[in-house]
This record gives C-alpha cells, structure tokens and sequence, in this order.
C-alpha cells in the first residue's frame, strides 16, 4: 500500500510539475528549455503508472485521478499561492475517500 502512495504522488508531482512548465513556456513566454523539460516529465509521468500492482489500468487511473486532484490543490496552495477554501479541501478529501474504496474495498 505504501508503494502504490508514493507511486501515486510521484506520477501526479510529474503530471502537475511536466504541464507546469509547458504551461510557463507558452503562457508566459519562458525560454523554450522550459518546454522541452516540461515534455520529457511528461513523457515520464505516463510511464510511473504503469509501475502499480494493480491490474486494472482503468482502476489505476481512476484512483490516480483523485490523488492528482488533491496534488493540484497544494500545487495551487504553494506554487501559485493561491490559499484553498473549505469547498476545495472538502472535496479534495471527499476523492481521497472515494480512492481508497475503490482501491482497496473487500473484492471477490
């Protein structure tokens, strides 16, 4: 379980940080170097999923999406500075508890 966490966190900080910097290089007109390493850690985040144990790529992906939803949150809160409210934190925590049911709840 701690695995598939850190997976988790390492491919949504790929996913977020990758677009990041594609975004910063073409909105914001930095240098093409930006772009260039933002594609690769791109490249990178689609590989990191395909390291889970589950065997599910839609469940994986699936899960994954709530972690990423919750990842873009601190992105915003610390990155961009923008301060989180009640109604991003709850439903922030209402993904993570529909990840953890879908990703470990009782199967046949």
């Amino acid at each position: 379980m701690v695995i598939a966490i850190i997976l988790f966190l390492i491919a949504g900080l790929a996913e977020i940080g990758g677009g990041y910097l594609v975004w910063l290089w073409l909105r914001e007109a930095r240098p093409m170097w930006y772009g260039i390493v933002g594609s690769v850690i791109l490249i990178a985040y689609g590989v990191i999923p395909t390291l889970q144990k589950f065997p599910s790529f839609g469940r994986v992906y699936a899960a994954y999406g709530g972690v990423f939803i919750v990842l873009a949150v601190l992105w915003g809160w610390m990155v961009d500075r923008k301060t989180p409210d009640l109604y991003d934190w709850l439903g922030a925590g209402i993904c993570i508890v529909g990840v953890s049911v879908m990703l470990w709840a009782p199967r046949h």
